[in-house]
Order: C-alpha cells, then sequence, then structure tokens
C-alpha cells in the first residue's frame, strides 16, 4: 500500500484526506507508531479514526478523555456486584466451610474482569484505537497512557501479563486546550490537522450531502471561510458546514443570501457574541 491507494481507500469511505493527513495515516500504519492529530475542533481529527477503521477493515476501540480520567476506566476494573453475587453463592454452597484463599482465587478470574477500551484494543488488534481529546486528561493519565502504548502490553497483578501480538493503530486526537507533553508526542507521528480549503470543503459537501447543488456547497463553504477568518470563540468546523447545508436543504433554498444566512445562523455558530460578530462584520453578504 501507498500514501495514495490509503487515500483512495479513505475517500472510498468518504473522507477525502489531503495528501499531508493520507501520508501521516500510512506511515502511522506502516511503521507501527501512535498518530497524534491536533488542530481546531471540527477539522476532521475523530472522523479519521474512523474512515481509517472502515478503510482498512478493522474494529474501532475508542477511548473519550474527560477531566478525571484515570486508569480503570481506561484499561480495566473488577465487577464488583458479580463477585459479590458469586461470593455470597460460593458461603451457601460450602455450608460455614468456605477456604479463604481459594474463594479469594476465585473472584480475580478472566470472569469477573471489565475490559476498558484500553485493554480491548491489547486483546482485539489488529484495530484501530481512537484516544479522543487527550488534551482534556490530566498529567497523571498521559504517563500512564505513555507506558502503555511505548510496550503495548499491560500487567494486570492478579492475571500476569496481557500483549497485543499486533500493535493497533492508535490515533490520538487533541484540540489543544493545553499543552500535551512532549514525552508522549516524541511516541508518536505528529500531524497538524487544518481546516480544508474551499475547493475540499465543497467536495465533502458535496459527498456528504449528494442533494446539494454544487452552487450552494461553493456559498456555504465560502462563507465558512469567511467565518473562520473572523475573531470567534469558536470558528466553525466542517461538521458545521454539513450542518448548515443540511439545514438549507431542508428549508428548500438553493442559494445562500444575507437574509437566509442570518435566520440559518444558529447551524454554523453557537455563540452569540459569535453571532452578533458575523453580522456586524457584514461577511454574510
Amino acid at each position: 500500500m501507498t500514501p495514495e491507494e490509503l487515500a483512495a481507500d479513505l475517500d472510498r469511505v468518504g473522507y477525502l484526506p489531503d495528501a499531508g493527513v493520507a501520508t501521516a495515516a500510512f506511515l502511522a500504519l506502516r511503521m507501527h507508531r501512535p498518530l497524534f492529530c491536533e488542530g481546531e475542533p471540527g477539522t476532521g481529527k475523530t472522523s479519521l479514526a474512523l474512515a481509517l477503521a472502515q478503510a482498512l477493515s478493522l474494529p474501532l476501540i475508542r477511548l473519550q478523555c474527560h477531566e478525571g480520567i484515570d486508569a480503570s476506566q481506561a484499561l480495566y476494573d473488577w465487577d464488583f456486584p458479580r463477585q459479590l453475587l458469586h461470593l455470597r453463592a460460593l458461603e451457601a454452597a460450602s455450608d460455614g466451610a468456605l477456604d479463604p484463599d481459594a474463594a479469594e482465587a476465585s473472584l480475580y478470574t478472566r470472569r469477573f474482569l471489565l475490559a476498558r477500551p484500553l485493554l480491548r484494543a491489547l486483546e482485539e488488534a489488529p484495530c484501530v484505537l481512537l484516544v479522543d481529546e487527550v488534551d482534556r486528561a490530566d498529567d497523571e493519565f498521559e504517563a500512564f497512557l505513555l507506558e502503555v502504548l511505548d510496550t503495548s502490553a499491560v500487567t494486570i497483578p492478579e492475571l500476569g501479563e496481557i500483549r497485543a501480538l499486533v500493535p493497533p493503530l492508535v490515533v490520538l486526537t487533541s484540540n489543544r486546550t493545553r499543552e500535551v507533553h512532549d514525552a508522549l508526542k516524541r511516541r508518536c507521528l505528529y500531524h497538524w490537522v487544518e481546516h480544508p480549503d474551499l475547493a475540499r470543503e465543497v467536495a465533502i459537501i458535496r459527498r456528504r450531502l449528494p442533494g446539494v447543488s454544487e452552487r450552494l456547497a461553493e456559498q456555504v463553504a465560502a462563507a465558512v471561510g469567511k467565518l473562520r477568518e473572523l475573531d470567534l470563540l469558536k470558528p466553525p468546523g466542517v461538521a458545521e458546514s454539513l450542518d448548515w447545508a443540511r439545514a438549507l436543504q431542508a428549508l428548500g433554498r438553493t442559494e445562500l443570501d444575507a437574509e437566509t444566512a442570518a435566520v440559518t445562523l444558529g447551524a454554523v455558530l453557537k455563540y452569540r457574541e459569535d453571532a452578533t460578530r458575523a453580522v456586524a462584520s457584514g461577511v454574510l453578504g
């Protein structure tokens, strides 16, 4: 496979990559290195992982990061309610002669292990592991994640080491709400994902919404491009472009004029201040 062939496969499943994204994804696949995708929200970072899974016919496993996430939420946990029921059943069956050591050993088996995304990825590889919005996690979780990605293995004290036969294809995304540590980035291939240019955004709209005319797709993409140049709290991403085109399609509009843009602006801008600034700037016509 070449970067061009991977780009064609991604195109086939509805993701239109530029040369940089296709090459970065190809190298991650060939070199067995995680791909760290950073960029503004809505540039298609998460969609890339979804498309790679489809294009490569691999299962997708997603770990959604959030503030306070810890190893038990990402790796594994024990099913305490089932363990308790099991222990009670043993006590009832033993008629008061329960062997504590044997009972404890029976509680910590694979039967009662709840595999979270990271463990599932190691066990089910080859697969695509999406670690989404890693910038929302804290430093401690980053260090833990670094160790798992570095070795493609984890050790569960009660069960021993679990190692992936083939490293999963890992895609990490960040909206850059904070800087991710260099130690994690050094172990990854890095790619900054830009908003698409006008032609590619038009192609994305037409691909995802075949009923939208090329003229309307061009108007939406051009208007969104102008909005991104403003100092907005949340510049619109491709998802907002699609929502706007979908809203116009639902209203039966074939042209994007100033009046229509003003009444449908809620499909593309999500803050009152941004809407006010957009109208005042005159970019909507």
